[in-house]
């Protein structure tokens, strides 16, 4: 089967660190790859409402239906989003969460869908200890698994100024096999 990514860019400023670090490791991919990238910055969403109990129908937001689309036409999902208070950005966040809509309507069979497909995240962040990542590296990891997909992992590199992480030399040469390995199926911690 031919892989498809789906590069969601998260960031609030566009050609930012964590999207020359995610186009580095998209360079890698073979040139058959189907690559569709989306700035969800461009795409925006209103904020989530749960109207799961609600008797009036869940109301469409412009761009949902396009990025729900693009979301079940890929079979790996790329969160690119910097580090923002140790975890996604609220472009990240609030498309995340329309997953939560997604479960319920305009099909049920979402997560079905989602299941035996790849989350990865690409990060930027202008700490030096990989270990302040954590939150958002648990926020897709535990996702992956609700949703019974693989887990890729998470590109981790450093910078602040723009273009700054081109000189991670170890963010670097991780991206060049970033999506080459093999993606376990995702679990809770509390699981294994």
């Amino acid at each position: 089967m031919s892989r498809s990514f789906l590069f969601l860019l998260a960031s609030a400023r566009s050609d930012g660190n964590t999207e020359l670090l995610a186009r580095a490791a998209a360079e890698q991919l073979p040139g058959d790859t189907e690559q569709r990238w989306l700035d969800l910055a461009q795409l925006a969403l209103p904020d989530y409402v749960d109207a799961r109990h609600a008797d009036a129908p869940w109301p469409e937001q412009e761009n949902e239906e396009l990025l729900r689309r693009a979301t079940l036409a890929a079979t790996d999902i790329v969160i690119a989003s910097p580090l923002y208070w140790y975890s996604v950005s609220s472009y990240a966040k609030r498309y995340l969460d329309y997953w939560s809509k997604w479960l319920a309507t305009p099909d049920p069979g979402f997560r079905a869908e989602m299941t035996g497909r790849t989350l990865w995240g690409v990060t930027v962040m202008a700490h030096r200890e990989e270990v302040v990542a954590e939150p958002l590296v648990g926020t897709l990891q535990h996702t992956a698994a609700y949703m019974g997909m693989r887990f890729g992992g998470v590109l981790l590199g450093n910078g602040s100024r723009p273009g700054q992480v081109l000189a991670d030399e170890r963010a670097v040469t991780r991206a060049k096999t970033f999506f080459a390995q093999e993606a376990p199926l995702a679990r809770f911690p509390y699981e294994e």
